[in-house]
């Protein structure tokens, strides 16, 4: 069992990678606490100890690596910062293997089910397959009970030797509140009779072989868990499927799911011990310097550190360009984390030459960034002779779990501030709707003549430059139907009616990667449009900007606001392959989009 040291002091000799991850979780504390979306840099002083000069720096350099957001003096946490998660969860190799039972036995019970990994002295959520229902049951990814007050805790507690058993006790002593697990409701007083309580039921889950969870959460939850073993018979994590009394009490979830859980649990164990795929990692590559979606300072588009060598380190280049502000070692120790992702090498790990080869960085200089993870509790010693290293779930801390949350249009929603304040126009974000587009997001701009469009209007999607990259990027039989289907209504006098002009239109649009529409929809609008994509690279939203047809020529529009439209969607595009990179988006996203 790994249990997670607690961080030095951060006034005592700690460097640019402490006090950037204490930054981090002090961001991810304050979101997840008190569900600020975003806090000023004074905020963090407080909460982390840190000097404001230091604050400003660390913020700045997570600001670079695309971590974090500044939209004036307010801090928030950036999707992209999911890709540390990320790179924990692909080593472990537990969504890919586990994910479909999950999905399966959530089928067939009609229950919410989750996975759930020891950490520390609690139990971290690493797979959740949820049934959405009015009263919604789930644990986000990233999620982490105190072990006391959970199923998975009591089995993993089954496993604990003394020193994690007089760590738990000092936990619970200087945090009888749980104040410190922002997943669980706190207490309003300390529990009674806790550590002889949980004792008996890590005694009775040794006996049994499975536990339950009776309202230990919150009133009116119950949850059946039982554990998946390794080879060796170590307990690896367990699958938790969790109701409501107004469904089940615990005897009746018992009685309900606990055979269906257990007779799953040998192929599971199968799972867990085959030869992973192996391939990139998700989500983007190192953020050492923004790469991924051009916005850093020497980003190189789709780099991977953990399967792309890098030329040069990254962390090097942004230095020169932006002086002493820029934190190199934060950035080079992120990348390091990053690196230590790559599929199926979680049990085996990554040794300490493969992870310079993949930065770009000396073996020394990634050396020191790997001791500093491992004291840090978020990475250990893959073996023995201490020549390799793994991630551990601790990693999800760093803003994984609210992050999660956020729903298609609340990831674009920053991309498309940046763009108006780039071109001075609106911007707007629309699905297909049935023969309709929908507008699902929009950020306007401040002029005297401006487009007034409201979020769920809906207009043809014939007559739009939104909804003919949407139809441009359906497949060609479902394109074909539309056409067929359609008997398209003049609404201006240039709007395309014909419909082999208009399948015209769409293969143009299709080999353009973009549509124009110049007063089609209504006289005196301009609109300029181009698709997103999802992670499968499906069109699943366009993305457009929309302006005053006497604002210069079509061609002078196309010249001047597609470069931006189009980096804009590719941002929107790369924060939803990272976010739902191993869950779906939250409420509100496209059909496809997760």
């Amino acid at each position: 069992m790994s249990l997670g040291p607690v961080s030095p002091p951060v006034n005592g000799p700690v460097g640019p990678l402490e006090r950037g991850l204490a930054v981090l979780c002090e961001l991810t504390r304050l979101a997840a606490h008190q569900g600020e979306a975003s806090v000023r840099p004074g905020d963090l002083v407080r909460g982390t100890g840190l000097a404001r000069s230091v604050v400003d720096r660390v913020v700045g350099t997570l600001e670079q690596l695309g971590y974090v957001r500044l939209d004036g003096r307010e801090v928030s946490l950036a999707a992209r910062l999911m890709e540390l998660g990320n790179a924990y969860l692909a080593a472990s190799g537990l969504p890919e293997a586990l994910g479909p039972f999950a999905e399966r036995l959530a089928d067939g019970l009609d229950e919410s089910v989750s996975v759930a990994v020891p950490d520390g002295d609690g139990a971290r959520f690493v797979v959740q397959a949820t049934r959405r229902r009015t009263m919604s049951l789930a644990f986000r990814i990233g999620d982490l009970l105190p072990a006391e007050r959970c199923a998975p805790g009591a089995l993993f507690a089954a496993e604990w030797d003394e020193r994690a058993w007089v760590a738990w006790r000092a936990r619970r002593a200087a945090d009888p509140l749980d104040a410190a697990f922002p997943a669980v409701p706190p207490r309003h007083r300390p529990a009674v009779d806790t550590d002889t309580g949980f004792e008996a039921r890590v005694r009775e889950a040794v006996r049994t072989g499975w536990a339950a969870d009776d309202q230990l959460i919150e009133p009116g939850l119950v949850a059946v868990s039982v554990p998946v073993r390794d080879a060796s018979g170590r307990t690896v994590c367990a699958v938790n499927v969790v109701s409501h009394t107004s469904r089940h009490d615990a005897a009746s979830l018992r009685a309900a799911v606990l055979g269906p859980l257990c007779a799953e649990v040998p192929a599971m164990e199968a799972a867990l011990a085959a030869p992973p795929a192996r391939g990139r990692p998700p989500g983007r590559g190192p953020g050492a310097s923004g790469a991924g979606d051009g916005s850093g300072p020497s980003g190189r588009a789709g780099a991977d550190p953990a399967a792309v060598p890098a030329a040069e380190d990254p962390a090097r280049v942004a230095k020169r360009e932006l002086g002493a502000g820029y934190l190199q070692s934060l950035a080079r120790g992120l990348t390091v984390l990053r690196a230590l992702g790559a599929p199926g090498e979680g049990e085996h790990g990554r040794t300490l030459t493969a992870v310079a080869e993949a930065t770009g960085l000396p073996r020394a200089t990634a050396r020191r960034s790997l001791l500093t993870l491992v004291e840090l509790g978020y990475a250990e010693y893959a073996a023995a002779d201490g020549r390799a290293f793994r991630p551990l779930p601790r990693v999800l801390e760093l803003g994984y779990a609210p992050l999660g949350d956020l729903s298609f249009t609340e990831l674009a929603q920053p991309h498309m501030r940046e763009l108006v304040r780039t071109v001075h126009e609106s911007a707007s974000l629309a699905v297909l709707d049935g023969d309709d587009i929908r507008y699902v997001a929009r950020v306007p701009t401040v002029r005297i003549m401006s487009v007034n469009i409201t979020i769920g209007t809906r207009f043809p999607a014939y007559a739009t430059s939104m909804g003919r990259v949407l139809l441009a990027g359906l497949p060609p039989e479902e394109r074909a139907a539309y056409l067929a289907g359609l008997d398209p209504k003049p609404l201006t006098g240039r709007t395309v009616t014909a419909v082999p002009e208009l399948a015209r239109v769409l293969e143009r649009t299709g080999r353009d990667g973009y549509a124009l529409v110049d007063e089609e929809l209504e006289q005196g609008l301009r609109s300029l449009a181009v698709p997103v994509r999802g992670a499968d690279r499906r069109v699943v939203a366009a993305l457009n900007i929309a302006t005053h047809a006497g604002r210069g020529s079509a061609e002078e529009a196309v010249e001047e606001l597609l470069p931006a439209l189009r980096t804009a969607a590719a941002s929107i595009e790369a924060d939803l392959t990272t976010a739902s990179a191993h869950h779906p988006l939250g409420a509100g996203s496209p059909p496809g989009g997760g």
